[in-house]
Parts: structure tokens; C-alpha cells; sequence
């Protein structure tokens, strides 16, 4: 083997390594929008170049035709969607309960920004439905509830962390009660 066969393989390499990574990248940016973006909007987003974005964008459409997801060009933007075979069923889906009530998010969030905090503390803001929801988070193990005289202090688990992907430290958590 010569070394101009070994250094433009190389080269082929990378550039099809680097198409791989702008694809991703484009892609990425598309499924998280959810909304039609410009040339210029994924171009300062994903700092791809035009002329390869265009290209991408064609390939992606040519990708994604026969599936579950197609990518629409609406004048000159470009939106990732669910082909509309699928629209119905996506509805109910994304129309549908999450895991917690707005009423349990907000109950775990006081838990999250104030712990360790008292449960007295938090029935006197949240009201008694807040028992049955610290009843649920404890279950889970998303929250540690520890007596203390007649009440509880509750504090975030390490499950916490892990179950919605946040780093543990100082972010929001507060000593004050």
C-alpha cells in the first residue's frame, strides 16, 4: 500500500465521519424543535454549511419518506413530523395523563427547591392532597421520608437524580424552610 492510497482513504474517513456527525446534529435539532426552522436557524445552531445543510436536508427527506416521520419543507423552512398515517395515534399519546398530576409536579418541585424540608411544611403550602402525593413519591423512591417528632422531613433520593436526569448539587436545593 502507498501512502497517498493510506492518506486519502483517511481523508474519506473522515469526511463520511464528519457528514455522519452533521446528519446527527441536523437531525437532532429538527426532532427537539418541534417547529419549522429556517436555513439560517439550523446554520447558527448546528454550525453545518449550507451547501452540505441543503444536501443533508435532502438526504434526511429521502431517509425519512417511507416511515413513521417525515421531514417537511414548508417555503424555507424544515420541520421533522409524524408521517400523517400516525397523527391520530400521536395525538393520544401526547393528549394523555403524564406520570404526575401538574399538582404532584408541583408538590415534588417544592421538595426538590426547599429540602429538607418538613411535610407539615409542605401540607400547610400544598394542602392534604399533598400527603397522598408524598405517599407516591416515596414509593417510587424518588423521596426519602424520615420521622422526625410528628412529622417528617423529606429529602430527594439518589433515584431522584437518576429518574430525571439531573446532576446532583446546589442547582435548586435550599436549606431555608
Amino acid at each position: 500500500m502507498s501512502l497517498d492510497h493510506i492518506t486519502k482513504k483517511s481523508v474519506e474517513e473522515l469526511d463520511s465521519e464528519i457528514e455522519l456527525q452533521n446528519t446527527k446534529k441536523i437531525e437532532a435539532a429538527l426532532f427537539l424543535s418541534g417547529r419549522p426552522m429556517s436555513l439560517q436557524e439550523l446554520i447558527t445552531l448546528t454550525d453545518v454549511n449550507p451547501i452540505l445543510l441543503k444536501k443533508t436536508l435532502s438526504d434526511l427527506e429521502d431517509k425519512y419518506k417511507n416511515s413513521g416521520i417525515n421531514i417537511i419543507k414548508q417555503e424555507n423552512t424544515w420541520k421533522m413530523d409524524v408521517a400523517e398515517d400516525f397523527v391520530e395515534m400521536v395525538n393520544k399519546l401526547a393528549t394523555g395523563s403524564s406520570e404526575f398530576t401538574k399538582a404532584e409536579q408541583e408538590t415534588l418541585a417544592i421538595i426538590a427547591y426547599k429540602q429538607p424540608i418538613k411535610q407539615s411544611v409542605i401540607v400547610k403550602i400544598r394542602g392534604n392532597k399533598a400527603y397522598d402525593h408524598i405517599k407516591n413519591f416515596v414509593n417510587l423512591s424518588l423521596v426519602n421520608k424520615k420521622k422526625t417528632g410528628h412529622t417528617a422531613e423529606l429529602s430527594l433520593t439518589e433515584k431522584f437524580y437518576d429518574y430525571f436526569h439531573v446532576t446532583k448539587g446546589n442547582s435548586f436545593q435550599s436549606s431555608e424552610v
